[in-house]
């Protein structure tokens, strides 16, 4: 079977998301000072790396909130801030833990870039599978999401965005996949997903009836039901993107 349709993942897949938080909160963090002159003396002493593991601890557990239709998408921002300030002894109000995250959102933005692969993966793509299309399924905000296509470019490289927050409905539920092959006009036999979460990605994909691809960057230790679920499902595991091609050219 010969791909026609690619969709992919994209942060921490195409998008290199987890390098761009790293600088953010290191240097939002380096700068709070001026920002925040009441609280600085609270930050002043963080250690980096503790503060990074709260950070992404923190994001994961409310961007989950908002996926769950908890927590609206700001307000899982202002949570994220509220919940990191609190762990160093600082209270902030609804309006200052916004105006922080915002703050924040400024670093992050200027780490904004592709993975060195994935513009390279595309390209390969379309030498080996003349007239595979792209497209992307992101759980996020839409207009979010494609701010970061077109500062990276990648706006011109795919079809459609498929948004969990234009939905009812997110990765790992199947209808998120097959809303975007009824996008394209492709079955989804015919159509491979790529992400770099192994449930949510590639056994939701393949679930649904794609060739789900796990995209595997530091070799990570994944649940044993996980694993045997994928192996049942015809997961691929991959780690790196230049491996892609190879990987759908050598399926049985």
């Amino acid at each position: 079977m010969i791909p026609r349709l690619a969709l992919f993942d994209l942060d921490d897949t195409l998008f290199a998301h987890s390098s761009a938080v790293v600088e953010g909160i290191e240097r939002h963090l380096a700068s709070v000072a001026g920002a925040f002159s009441s609280v600085a003396g609270a930050f002043s002493s963080v250690d980096r790396a503790e503060a990074l593991t709260l950070w992404r601890s923190l994001e994961e557990e409310h961007y989950h909130s908002y996926l769950a239709g908890v927590l609206d998408y700001h307000g899982q921002r202002r949570a994220r801030a509220r919940d990191f300030a609190a762990a160093h002894g600082v209270e902030l109000t609804d309006a200052e833990a916004l105006a922080w995250f915002n703050s924040y959102l400024l670093h992050y933005r200027a780490g904004w870039r592709l993975h060195e692969d994935a513009l390279p993966c595309l390209d390969a793509l379309a030498e080996w599978f003349p007239g595979i299309r792209f497209g992307l399924i992101t759980n996020g905000d839409l207009a979010f999401q494609s701010e970061k296509l077109r500062e990276t470019g990648l706006d011109r490289r795919v079809e459609h965005v498929i948004a969990s927050g234009e939905l009812d409905f997110a990765k790992p539920d199947a209808r998120i996949f097959l809303h975007a092959c009824e996008t394209f006009g492709v079955r989804p036999a015919h159509a491979v997903y790529v992400g770099d979460r192994l449930r949510t990605d590639a056994i939701g994909a393949a679930a649904a009836g794609l060739t789900g691809v796990w995209l595997d960057r530091h070799d990570a230790a994944a649940p044993g039901i996980d694993v045997a679920e994928a192996d049942r499902l015809g997961v691929i595991r991959i780690a790196g993107l230049a491996a892609l091609p190879d990987a759908l050219a050598a399926r049985p």
